[in-house]
C-alpha cells in the first residue's frame, strides 16, 4: 500500500507543485506582477521542466495542453455564471478569468498522464467509442444545465453502464493488480475535491460562499469531479494509443486490488 501511495504521490508531482506555488505566491509581498500572472509563467515554467525532465513526453504535453484550453473553455462560462470567481486582478486575465486558470485543469491531465506511465496501465474490456460519447455528455452538462434540466444523475447512470465489466490494470511492486475503472472515477473524484478544498483555502479561486472567508468546498462536488475526471482520461486513451490497448480478459496473473 505504501508503495501505491508513494507511485501516487510522483504521479501527482505537477498538481503538488502548482498548488505550492499557489500557496507560496500569497505569503509573497509586494509582488512587481500580479500575483495571478505570476502563476501563469511559473505554470509554463512547470510545464517545461516536465517536458524537458523527460518526465512528460510530447504526447502527454499535448493532451495536458488540450486539458488547458477545454478547462479555461469552463472556466470562461462558470465564472460568467457566477459560479466561482478570481477577485484579483491581472492582466493575463479575459472575462474574469486568469489564463493560469487552465493550469488547474492541466494538473489533472499531467495527473492521469503520469499514472498511466507509472503504473504501467492497460484496460481490459474498454469501451472506447461508448466512454467517449458519454464524457462529452457529462462536460456538455456542465454548461447546459444552467438553463436545461441537469441530466448528471442519468449520465452518472449512462457512465457506470458502459465502463461496466471495465477495469484498469496496473502494476505495484512487480505485481500485476486491477481494479474497476468505475471505482477509479471515484476515488480520483474524492482526491480532486480534497484537492479543490486545499486550493481554495490558498486562494487558487473561490465560491461565493467564501467570499467573507474560507469554508470547505460542498460535498456534491466529490460527484461533481467523479463525472468530469471521464473526460480527461478519455483524452489520455486516445493520447496513449499503446497504453489504451484493449483486451478481452486480465490475464491470470493478475491480482485484485484487495490482494495483499
Amino acid at each position: 500500500m505504501l508503495d501505491f501511495a508513494w507511485t501516487q504521490t510522483r504521479a501527482c508531482a505537477f498538481a503538488i507543485a502548482l498548488l505550492s506555488g499557489v500557496a507560496v505566491s500569497t505569503l509573497l509581498p509586494d509582488l512587481p506582477v500580479a500575483r495571478y500572472d505570476l502563476l501563469v509563467v511559473y505554470g509554463v515554467l512547470l510545464t517545461l521542466v516536465f517536458w524537458l525532465r523527460g518526465w512528460e513526453n510530447g504526447r502527454d504535453v499535448a493532451v495536458i495542453t488540450i486539458c488547458h484550453v477545454i478547462g479555461l473553455a469552463f472556466e470562461l462560462v462558470k465564472v460568467s455564471l457566477g459560479s466561482w470567481s478570481y477577485p484579483e486582478p491581472g492582466v493575463l486575465k479575459f472575462a474574469g478569468v486568469p489564463l493560469y486558470g487552465g493550469f488547474l485543469y492541466a494538473a489533472v491531465g499531467s495527473y492521469v498522464c503520469r499514472a498511466w506511465q507509472l503504473f504501467d496501465l492497460r484496460l481490459v474490456r474498454y469501451r472506447p467509442r461508448a466512454t467517449a460519447v458519454v464524457a462529452a455528455a457529462i462536460y456538455v452538462n456542465f454548461f447546459s444545465h444552467h438553463w436545461l434540466p441537469d441530466a448528471r444523475w442519468v449520465l452518472a447512470g449512462l457512465l457506470l453502464t458502459v465502463t461496466a465489466g471495465t477495469s484498469v490494470c496496473f502494476t505495484v511492486r512487480g505485481v500485476r493488480r486491477r481494479m474497476p475503472l468505475a471505482l477509479s472515477f471515484v476515488l480520483i473524484g474524492f482526491f480532486l475535491w480534497v484537492a479543490e478544498n486545499l486550493a481554495t483555502f490558498v486562494g487558487a479561486w473561490r465560491y461565493p460562499y467564501q467570499e467573507h472567508g474560507w469554508e470547505p468546498v460542498g460535498v456534491e462536488k466529490f460527484g461533481a469531479w467523479a463525472l468530469l475526471i471521464s473526460v480527461t482520461f478519455v483524452l489520455a486513451a486516445v493520447g496513449r494509443a499503446r497504453g489504451a490497448r484493449v483486451v478481452d480478459k486480465a490475464p491470470a496473473t493478475y491480482h485484485p486490488m484487495d490482494t495483499n
